[in-house]
């Protein structure tokens, strides 16, 4: 980016390239008033993988609050919107072929009560995405340089998709749409041919909507339990020649891969997918903490770090939780979001598998699109800086620039986070907004 008194010149490599640029002619403007100063600026990401997630299965988010959010991902130079679609707690996502995902697989009876357990409110809630919707989403990110990762978990996290297809578990049900929140037993068997048929029809339709190179398929929080005590299971398990229930997950997951790799695609998997072996070619998006990362980059796979130590956006921002709404737990201040290490403990030839960095915001206690921008910011820019300025991090520099973008935020009506910035931060005591 060249301003002199003669004019502006904005080159780039990229489409992409030119649309970091314009956000940087945007904030240089907001900054000074309208006034942009002579300036040269050369720049570039340093990792090529800088990502956020919006769980909108917990609770929705029509397609207007998610088009906002990927506004704030185009602000930030993030350019990977991941879209966690099915769930528990409801099917998000219009597929034509089994119809029955969407007219009873994305409501459910009521939602739990703040953190009593047990408890329902019995208000039905629901909401999907067309096939129509998720082309103009998909649309919208292209168009800021933004690619849409959709996410479809599997084998666990599927009671939506079985209350609908009961044949798909191994007890046969019944089976609800999950009220409440948790990792729950009942989940899709690996020991029938139909439930493989069921994921490759979801599948192919997810990428004839999606055009990314990536297809999240979950893998996380997968319990055993019927898998043990399941004929079919135990007879997969003896004819493919697996130890066990955790190799049994691998064969999912490595089936699963095949198919996709067949049709163009390649996968990413919440780090459990590490347990019973993985394919080199398999991304891991490691949560649990930078130890799963690490290990996946020693193995020699692809990652993307994204600990929840670092990067779970639904974690409270301050110790003072009594003025702050009601979250899922957990304490993750913006400095430690800034704090993230992609490449610690690891060598050189182990970092070049670190593809970058992700922050998450899963919506349990996030239950509107106000609240969820002021849980994603600031933390998100904290992230966003790691994933491309990772080689000249300096929080001090990082809180004076940030008082200027969230001048821009304010401009934008955006909600978000005000502790850090009053009183010259750092206050636990202030009273959130």
């Amino acid at each position: 980016l060249d301003v002199t008194r003669r004019g502006i010149e904005l080159r780039g490599g990229s489409v992409s390239a030119v649309l970091y640029g314009l956000q940087s002619l945007r904030q240089l403007a907001f900054e000074n008033r309208g006034t942009i100063p002579v300036v040269r600026i050369h720049d570039k990401p340093f990792f090529a993988y800088r990502g956020a997630m919006l769980d909108v299965c917990r609770h929705f988010s029509p397609i207007g609050e998610v088009k906002r959010f990927i506004d704030i991902l185009a602000l930030h130079k993030l350019n990977v919107f991941h879209w966690h679609l099915s769930d528990d707690q409801g099917w998000r996502i219009e597929i034509k072929r089994y119809p029955k995902l969407t007219e009873f697989g994305s409501k459910r009876k009521g939602t739990m009560i703040e953190k009593q357990w047990g408890s329902c409110d019995n208000v039905p809630y629901g909401g999907y995405y067309t096939q129509d919707e998720i082309r103009e989403v998909v649309a919208y990110a292209a168009a800021r340089g933004i690619t849409v990762v959709p996410e479809i978990d599997l084998p666990g996290h599927m009671l939506a998709a079985l209350a609908c297809y009961p044949e798909l578990g191994c007890t046969g049900g019944p089976y609800e749409v999950e009220t409440g929140w948790g990792v729950f037993e009942d989940v899709l068997c690996p020991g029938k041919e139909k439930t493989f048929e069921f994921l490759e029809n979801v599948l192919t339709e997810v990428m004839e909507l999606f055009p990314s190179e990536y297809i999240h398929i979950g893998g996380d929080e997968c319990p055993k339990t019927f898998w043990k005590k399941c004929p079919a299971c135990q007879k997969r398990i003896r004819e493919e020649g697996l130890k066990n229930e955790a190799e049994l997950q691998a064969y999912v997951t490595k089936r699963i891969e095949k198919f996709l790799n067949d049709h163009g695609r390649k996968i990413i998997g919440w780090d459990e997918i590490l347990e019973g072996g993985v394919t080199k070619s398999a991304t891991v998006m490691a949560w649990r903490g930078p130890g799963y990362g690490i290990e996946a980059a020693r193995l020699g796979n692809h990652v993307i770090m994204s600990p929840n130590s670092n990067c779970y956006l639904d974690y409270y921002q301050t110790r003072d939780v009594d003025n702050e709404p009601l979250a899922i737990g957990g304490y993750l201040p913006l400095e430690t979001s800034y704090a993230l290490d992609p490449y610690n403990q690891l060598n050189d030839e182990q970092r070049k598998y670190i593809l970058g960095v992700q922050g998450n915001l899963w919506t349990e206690y996030i239950d509107n699109y106000p609240y969820a921008q002021y849980m994603a910011l600031p933390r998100l820019s904290a992230i966003a800086e790691v994933g491309w300025s990772y080689d000249r991090k300096d929080y001090a520099s990082f809180m004076q620039r940030m008082r200027h973008l969230t001048q821009l935020f304010d401009y934008y009506g955006y909600n978000y986070c005000k502790r850090e910035f009053a009183d010259g931060g750092n206050n636990e005591n202030k009273q959130a907004d």
